[in-house]
């Protein structure tokens, strides 16, 4: 014949189990859960990649490419990630897990700095005179770091 566990034994299988259980369902480990989701999106991969290339000494025009095509292909929308929410979506991952990504937070401003266009410089050969060096009839190229 089978043995009916009595109440006190109930309670303290229950007494013991509970704490875990709670722990869990309260997120009293936040730290592993933080770093799974701290690169489980598109912006956290770039993030973690942007982060490690930057502070392993490359520089940020390396780093953000690295980053920004890890993030298209990464991206499951139907539309390709502009540069601008790309860099958006790192500075969220970085700033929403400061411990996952540490000391990046000096890197990110180089995220949104655009170089300035070079001013022209009028010369001979904007004036129409044949001894200038520059071909006015050429494309004006501008360093900008969305060109990509």
């Amino acid at each position: 014949m089978a043995r009916i566990p009595s109440f006190r034994s109930l309670a303290k299988l229950l007494a013991s189990s509970l704490p875990l259980g709670l722990a869990g369902l309260l997120g009293v480990f936040p730290a592993a859960a933080q770093t799974a989701a701290g690169t489980s999106t598109p912006g956290g991969k770039g993030a973690q990649v942007y982060c490690y290339m930057r502070s392993a000494g490359n520089s940020h025009e390396v780093s953000w490419n690295a980053a920004y095509a890890l993030m298209k292909r990464q991206s499951a929308s139907l539309f390709k990630t502009s540069p601008e929410h790309a860099a958006v979506m790192i500075t969220e991952a970085v700033v929403q897990n400061p411990g996952t990504f540490p000391d990046c937070g000096k890197y990110l401003g180089s995220l949104f700095e655009k170089s300035a266009a070079p001013e022209a410089a009028p010369n001979s050969a904007s004036t129409g005179s044949a001894a200038g060096g520059a071909n006015p009839a050429a494309p004006v190229t501008r360093p900008d770091r969305y060109a990509y």
